[in-house]
């Protein structure tokens, strides 16, 4: 009656019944890698599934794993969220912009440094980040219970125990107080690294150092900490999986400490060009 075959119609419901159970194996192997990497994108699993569903016979491309995952509710839903940390209204000196146009091409040729809040059950800590621009690795950083200089300048010296360049540094920040004062300008002196902070009050002038934090606490603290102590251990736990783990795409989904140990080439995809 509708021109099909009993042959047929079995056919179709054996290629549905395996696809279905490929699409489980895809499944089992998207939350694998998320137990880890719990808020890791879907152009990235791909990247690091892709073989694994070849040697299993899977046929799924990207856009097929994106339609996939969001018929599975497994995509992963962006935050949004805004505290101010910065105070860049006072009388203290600012450096120019060095960083404006220009390109990193080898590790601790440009560091980027910026305070974010983190919330606790308890009160806001603030961390402070400073990450190598080439290879996006996380060098130093620091949890405190203020914004005083102090915390932000315990940041600053991991970053400087772990450099492993001594060729010309500079450093780029904003406008904030901390990063404008005599001690962390001393501390940039007297390791030979150049202060460079954006113009005036545009983030956009930041925007790596404003977008590693944004990975960091949107894709690795997924839970209120405690305390600012356990809030502690969850961000060096997160650093490390940062840093070791999640590929980016602007590295040739290589991760930060790939490219930083091993000054590894940098494969640019013309199709993604942010981190």
């Amino acid at each position: 009656m509708f021109g099909i075959s009993r042959q047929g119609h079995y056919q179709r419901e054996q290629r549905a019944n395996l696809r279905l159970r490929e699409l489980q194996k895809v499944k089992l192997a998207v939350i694998q890698k998320r137990m880890s990497l719990p808020r890791l994108g879907t152009r990235k699993l791909y990247y690091q599934l892709k073989n694994t569903f070849v040697e299993q016979g899977i046929k799924i491309g990207r856009d097929g794993l994106f339609a996939f995952l969001r018929s599975e509710h497994l995509l992963i839903k962006p935050k949004r969220c805004y505290q101010k940390t910065t105070n860049s209204k006072h009388w203290l000196h600012k450096y120019p912009n060095l960083y404006k146009n220009q390109k990193a091409v080898r590790v601790d040729e440009f560091w980027v440094s910026d305070i974010t809040y983190i919330d606790t059950a308890e009160k806001t800590g603030y961390l402070s980040l400073v990450t190598d621009v080439f290879s996006r690795k996380i060098v130093g950083y620091h949890l405190h219970e203020s914004l005083h200089t102090d915390g932000v300048l315990t940041a600053l010296k991991m970053a400087v125990k772990g450099r492993i360049k001594t060729q010309k540094l500079i450093h780029h920040s904003d406008r904030g107080l901390q990063y404008c004062s005599a001690q962390y300008q001393e501390i940039l002196s007297e390791n030979g690294i150049i202060p460079s902070m954006t113009d005036g009050y545009d983030c956009y002038q930041n925007a790596l150092a404003e977008r590693i934090n944004g990975i960091l606490k949107y894709e690795f603290i997924l839970v209120k900490p405690k305390n600012i102590e356990q809030a502690r251990i969850i961000i060096r736990e997160a650093v490390e999986l940062y840093n070791t783990k999640r590929p980016h795409l602007s590295l040739g989904y290589k991760t930060p400490d790939q490219i930083y140990k091993k000054s590894l080439p940098i494969l640019y995809d013309k199709d993604y060009i942010y981190s």
